[in-house]
Parts: structure tokens; C-alpha cells; sequence
């Protein structure tokens, strides 16, 4: 693989605008990492990555900075207004999402926790009368037709198009190894061949692997930023590898 050098660059950075704020002790200002936005955090014009612990406050973050990008909070397209059950936090108007001058010409929120949801809204505007098939632009076959990864894959595959800025939350959630290895090539192509932006929230160490990538760490001490080889999932998965039997006993 080629080293990042291009990417959309449609989002500078996000911030938290403390007046918007009236107490820092509920969820999820109370969230060591969302508190430590009071200082401007800067994505990269290619892919920034979000990693660290379940409950460090990654998705938290990424479904923030996707509503306030205009995509919905359950995931699609910013054309997508469905809803099935409102459990985003409030965080989204809380902080300022600064744009460049470029404007992205797509994007997508893939969510794993809620893409059962996109898929069914799909089929249900397909229900409706008149109009060129949404399903058409995800390959031709229903998602809930394929399994999970399948599902996955095809919109990545078929959806995402050139200059598009993508937001996803967890997606390896529904792949094999030899899928995220799939997954990471295409990301890194969106990047470097076809001026797309990313976002990403991942425990993958695959994923955690696109070259060139910003990567930040949210945990206790707020939100730091990291090299690849200091992550926790790539020192275990290495150390697990060397020696399970180790890990076992």
C-alpha cells in the first residue's frame, strides 16, 4: 500500500462550545473524552481514527460529529430522516464541526449497532411508488438478503463514491479478519485515489492499520493522539499471537 497523501479534506476540526454546556457531570459531558473537547481536536484531510476501551466514548463522539455533518443519527445518507428510536445524546448541539472551503460530492454514516434499520428503510422507500430503485445503488440485492458483512461490504463497495466524506462507527463489527483486510484496502483506496474523507471509531487493529491515518486515543486522560504500534489492540493482539498459551492460563 501506498502511503496517504490525498484525501477530501472537508472537515477541519470539532470542539466543544462550553456555554452550550450547562453541567459537566451528566452523561456525556462527564465523559473524560468529550470533557477535553474544550480544546480543538483536528482531523485529518484523509482518515482520523478514534480508538480506545468500550464506554471511552468513541461512538459517542462519532454519532456527534455525523448529525452535526447532517447525516441521521441511525446512519444512511443525509437524504436518510428516519427514526426509529431516538437514543442519540445531545452532544451534537453542543459542539462546532468546522467545514473547509471543499464540500464533500456524497457521503454515508455506517453504523453497525443500527444498520439493520438502514436496510430496512431502504426496502420500505422501494416500497413507494415511482422513482429509480435506492436499493439499485447498493448493488441490486437487498441487504437484509445477504449476511451482515455481505451487507456491509456492498455499500461500501457500491455506495461510497469519489470525494465523499464517510463517518463509521465500529464496522468491523460484522467482518471476518479476511473481510476487514478487504475493507482496509478500500478505505485506503477512498483516500488516496479518490479524495474521500474519513472518519472511523474502531477496536480493529486491521483497520487501525490505513496508512497514514490520524489516529487519536479517548480513554481517562481525555483524548490523546497515538502512533499505530502504541495501540492496546495491536500490542495484545501481537502479544496474544506470540503467545496465547500465556493469555489462556
Amino acid at each position: 500500500m501506498t502511503v496517504m497523501r490525498h484525501g477530501g479534506n472537508f472537515l477541519a476540526f470539532v470542539e466543544l462550545v462550553s456555554d452550550r454546556v450547562t453541567s459537566f457531570e451528566p452523561y456525556p459531558f462527564s465523559i473524560p473524552a468529550i470533557a477535553s473537547l474544550r480544546n480543538r481536536l483536528r482531523f485529518s484531510p484523509g482518515a482520523t481514527l478514534f480508538v480506545g476501551e468500550n464506554g471511552s466514548g468513541k461512538s459517542t463522539l462519532i454519532e456527534a460529529i455525523a448529525v452535526a455533518a447532517g447525516f441521521n443519527a441511525e446512519g444512511g445518507t443525509s437524504n436518510f430522516r428516519f427514526s426509529t428510536r431516538s437514543s442519540e445524546s445531545g452532544l451534537h448541539r453542543c459542539i462546532r464541526l468546522a467545514r473547509t472551503e471543499r464540500r464533500p460530492r456524497t457521503g454515508f454514516f455506517l453504523r453497525a449497532e443500527s444498520f439493520f434499520n438502514v436496510a430496512t428503510a431502504i426496502e420500505e422507500l422501494d416500497q413507494e411508488p415511482g422513482g429509480r430503485r435506492v436499493i439499485d445503488s447498493y448493488g441490486g440485492r437487498s441487504l437484509h438478503e445477504q449476511s451482515h458483512g455481505e451487507s456491509f461490504m456492498a455499500v461500501v463497495e457500491h455506495r461510497f463514491g469519489a470525494g465523499g466524506l464517510y463517518i463509521l462507527d465500529e464496522p468491523e463489527a460484522a467482518l471476518s479478519v479476511q473481510r476487514q483486510i478487504e475493507l482496509l484496502r478500500e478505505l485506503h483506496l477512498h483516500v488516496v485515489e479518490k479524495g474521500s474523507q474519513l472518519v472511523v471509531a474502531t477496536h480493529s487493529p486491521v483497520l487501525m492499520a490505513l496508512p497514514g491515518a490520524l489516529i487519536y486515543q479517548l480513554g481517562d486522560e481525555g483524548i490523546t493522539r497515538i502512533e499505530y504500534e502504541q495501540t492496546a489492540a495491536y500490542r495484545l493482539t501481537r502479544d496474544f499471537l506470540a503467545d496465547r498459551t500465556k493469555f489462556l492460563e
